[in-house]
């Protein structure tokens, strides 16, 4: 059978799994504003479209914690493989939706799928790809998830058009029912493709399969030559990690408690719940309810430009990730993100006015007749967006991914994962309802949040570009601080040279 061997390839199609994610982002956002999701589902607003968008961050939080356990006995590539079902399932009821109760049931199944892919993409695409473009290929996750939001939006933005457009009181069913029935597309696609994908190899060593360790490594990084330096540089590199895990002779639990992996468990649970607290959940799930807000222009088509510039902006991080490095870009990130959100707070609570009747019944604070506070507060919408694609999202990410050692990497990352999704589901809860009653102070909150994120990375996040995964140890147990520069010199580097340098002998002679 055909197995694909180039890493951009196989990590940009595992990546797939983080388009799933973006479909689930976007699943609600371009939904909301439609007459026929009002009017079928009793027009919810506040808790109970809390409750529906909830409802699959909720089953995320738990598929995330339960990704580990599959992953580590069956591999990454056949617990990514569960999730596509799942996920087809959960698409398949939410797009026979009778009621709330089954749309969320639906959403929650879904949920299953996203909590794992968001934990185990990262995770394969860390443990395939060499130290020199790790940051960018696991970014791919980050760019997948702003295809999904992107692409979905705007099938629901065509979706929403049937009938006599979203405005329409009588608009058919399909307007919902379309974009949830064709979202289960990439996931089969998904399913069907692994199958011509290598294992990890580090899963692979970790089951003692080393001969299928060797190959796939010689595969991806040697050209298929399982004696090339740089392969068999990896190779004694996983192989002396793993004789060290082995030797302390802990469970996974038990190493995961121990205060040198424990330290970098509360970072990755720290990391990924700044991701949620900067304020991106409150502008991808609920950015129509912003936009009617600021009365400028059609709420949909507004909102649409923001998600071309999450996609468009998310490139750059390709290319700085692992020049600039991990803390630059979460320190950096914060400090932007919390200033556009104390301005645009600001000019809501200067320009803005109580919902008297004349705006959307969906909100209770508008700007009223003032086209240019009204652009200024899409702009800093679209510029917190940018910040967010290229600092935040790929970093967050390809962070958490990167950290822990191999034995206890599912599980450290599903458990971090989940702290995203902790959050996820409490803020699509609580999101609405705080939008109804405090209004512009929201915003403040979230500044507050990004202000905490910035202190917080500029003293625990040691940098990790241009180091390998065995490396991890080193970086966090040396006693060095996060915040002292070191040099960015690889173990793996002097190891290849020492190979190349034995073997130069034997080549001579023949």
């Amino acid at each position: 059978m055909y197995q694909a061997t180039n890493v951009y390839l196989i990590c940009g199609f595992a990546a797939i799994g983080g388009g799933l994610f973006g479909f689930d982002i976007s699943s609600m956002s371009g939904v909301i504003g439609t007459s026929a999701y009002k009017r079928y589902f009793d027009n919810p607003v506040s808790y109970r479209q809390g409750g529906i968008t909830a409802s699959m961050p909720a089953g995320s939080l738990v598929g995330s914690l339960a990704s580990s356990f599959v992953a580590d006995r069956f591999s990454r590539k056949v617990a990514l493989q569960v999730a596509c079902v799942l996920w087809i399932i959960g698409s398949i009821i939410q797009c026979a939706s009778q009621n709330v109760i089954m749309l969320c049931a639906g959403r929650a199944i879904s949920g299953l799928c996203v909590g794992m892919t968001s934990s185990l993409v990262p995770v394969y695409q860390s443990e395939i790809a060499p130290k020199e473009i790790r940051g960018r290929v696991v970014s791919f996750h980050q760019w997948a998830i702003t295809w999904g939001i992107l692409i979905q939006y705007f099938i629901q933005y065509g979706a929403a058009q049937v009938g006599g457009g979203p405005d329409d009181p009588n608009q058919p069913e399909a307007a919902f029912r379309i974009p949830w029935g064709v979202q289960m597309l990439p996931a089969f696609i998904l399913f069907i493709g692994l199958f011509f994908f290598p294992y990890s190899p580090r899963w692979l060593a970790s089951k003692d399969r080393w001969e299928e360790a060797i190959q796939v490594m010689a595969d991806l990084h040697g050209g298929g030559n399982v004696n090339h330096p740089k392969v068999l540089a990896e190779y004694k590199e996983i192989e002396e990690a793993l004789r060290f895990e082995r030797e302390e002779a802990l469970s996974t639990f038990g190493a995961l408690l121990q205060p040198r992996i424990f330290k970098r468990v509360i970072l990755g649970i720290s990391v990924q719940m700044w991701s949620q607290l900067c304020g991106i959940n409150i502008m991808m799930y609920y950015v129509v309810y912003i936009m009617e807000g600021a009365r400028i222009g059609s709420p949909l088509t507004t909102a649409s430009i923001q998600y071309v510039i999450n996609v468009l902006l998310t490139l750059p991080a390709f290319v700085i990730l692992d020049r600039i490095g991990r803390r630059p870009m979460l320190m950096f990130g914060s400090i932007l993100m919390m200033t556009f959100f104390f301005i645009s707070g600001a000019l809501q609570a200067i320009y803005g006015q109580p919902n008297d009747g004349t705006g959307s019944s969906d909100i209770t604070w508008i700007i009223r007749d003032n086209v240019q506070v009204s652009s200024a507060i899409v702009a800093i919408s679209y510029l917190y967006v940018a910040t967010f694609a290229t600092t935040w999202g790929p970093t967050s990410w390809t962070y958490t991914a990167e950290i822990f050692p191999s034995r206890v990497r599912a599980m450290a990352v599903s458990i971090s994962a989940a702290s995203n999704w902790l959050w996820n589901m409490v803020l699509a809860f609580g999101v609405p309802p705080l939008l109804w009653n405090i209004n512009w102070k929201v915003y403040m909150i979230f500044a507050a949040f990004n202000g905490c994120a910035f202190i917080h990375m500029a003293l625990c996040a040691h940098e990790t570009a241009g180091l390998t995964l065995e490396e991890m140890d080193d970086v966090f147990d040396s006693g060095h601080l996060a915040w002292r520069p070191r040099k960015k010199t690889s173990r793996l580097d002097a190891l290849q040279r020492d190979i190349e340098l034995d073997l130069a002998p034997r080549r001579a002679r023949q």
